[in-house]
């Protein structure tokens, strides 16, 4: 390319390039991984990844976790994802979003071993809480921190119940941790700080019925908890005023229970589940528009329930 000469002075000559485009600032896909189709041997070690801006396609297939697993739990980053507990283990999995066709790698394990937990987190570390060890549940907290993801997790304080088959999910400074059983379901909803996360989960305004079984996803100002001991419901909680009851909305267009969800600023997406069948379906809540029913989206490469969620950038 030519020398080429501004008005006022400032010349450039030779070959002029543009930086790569920064990449997105929030998630662009989520992974669903593990879960079961059925009693033993029915465990699976499948991910798939829904891309958001074309979730009408079938998920894709990507590199599975190292082992087969249901009944876990996810949080993430937008680079990773860990897949943690589940079916009796401590394993925590990690999956490199960048290059998902690899199998998962194992990180650091929970402190202890245990099924129907649920996670959240934030950019630098996540919460696996409660849990059962069958039939015992409990109300144990563990973090995990991502830049020391080889070392055990560390055991926080604890939730204020304990309790399984929950879910969770957070902003950048708090969880929620909603629902349960024990073996009863619960409709009562913990709140974690991160900052000060050694002392036992603060309770906070329930959700509007007792259900275990659900999943949950949300952004920084709420958190959608959907489905459920085969309903269709959506809670709204608003972190703002978390106190409150959650709020009723649109439901998922089929009753489900063993879901799994994962989103990003906009947008739910909640796959998976056992709806009098094993299912493959994604449902979409658009949070803008969140009492309407969920939309169907293309669903999972397979059917499965009891399996966990992480969304991320592709």
């Amino acid at each position: 390319m030519a020398g080429f000469t501004i008005t006022g002075g400032v010349s450039f000559s030779g070959a002029v390039s543009m930086s790569d485009a920064p990449p997105p600032s929030e998630n662009t896909a989520a992974w669903f991984g593990g879960g079961s189709v059925g009693f033993s041997p029915g465990n699976r070690s499948t991910v798939d990844r829904i891309t958001f801006a074309t979730d009408t396609a079938t998920a894709s297939a990507r590199g599975p976790l190292s082992s087969n697993n249901t009944r876990l739990a996810a949080v993430s980053n937008t680079t990773y994802g860990w897949f943690g507990g589940g079916n009796l283990f401590s394993t925590v999995q990690r999956i490199t979003f960048a290059t998902d066709t690899a199998t998962a790698s194992v990180r650091g394990p929970l402190s202890l071993a245990r099924y129907a937990l649920a996670a959240a987190g934030n950019t630098t570390d996540g919460w696996f809480g409660g849990g059962s060890l069958a039939p015992t549940s409990v109300s144990r907290v563990d973090r995990i921190t991502f830049a020391t993801d080889t070392d055990t997790a560390s055991v926080r304080g604890p939730l204020s119940l304990a309790r399984r088959y929950l879910a969770a999910t957070g902003n950048t400074t708090d969880a929620w941790f909603g629902g349960g059983g024990n073996p009863d379901a619960f409709s009562r909803v913990d709140r974690i700080t991160f900052a000060t996360d050694t002392a036992t989960a603060s309770v906070r305004g329930s959700l509007s019925a007792a259900k275990q079984l659900l999943g949950a996803a949300g952004n920084d100002i709420a958190g959608w908890f959907a489905a459920g001991d085969q309903t269709s419901t959506v809670n709204r909680i608003t972190y703002a005023t978390d106190t409150d009851t959650a709020s009723v909305r649109g439901p998922l267009s089929a009753t489900r229970s063993y879901i799994a969800a994962a989103g990003n600023s906009t947008d739910g997406w909640f796959g998976g589940g056992y709806g009098g069948a094993t299912a493959s379906t994604v449902f979409r809540i658009t949070y803008a528009t969140d009492t309407a029913t969920a939309s169907v989206r293309g669903p999972l490469s397979a059917a499965r329930y009891a399996l966990a969620a992480a969304g991320g950038i592709q």
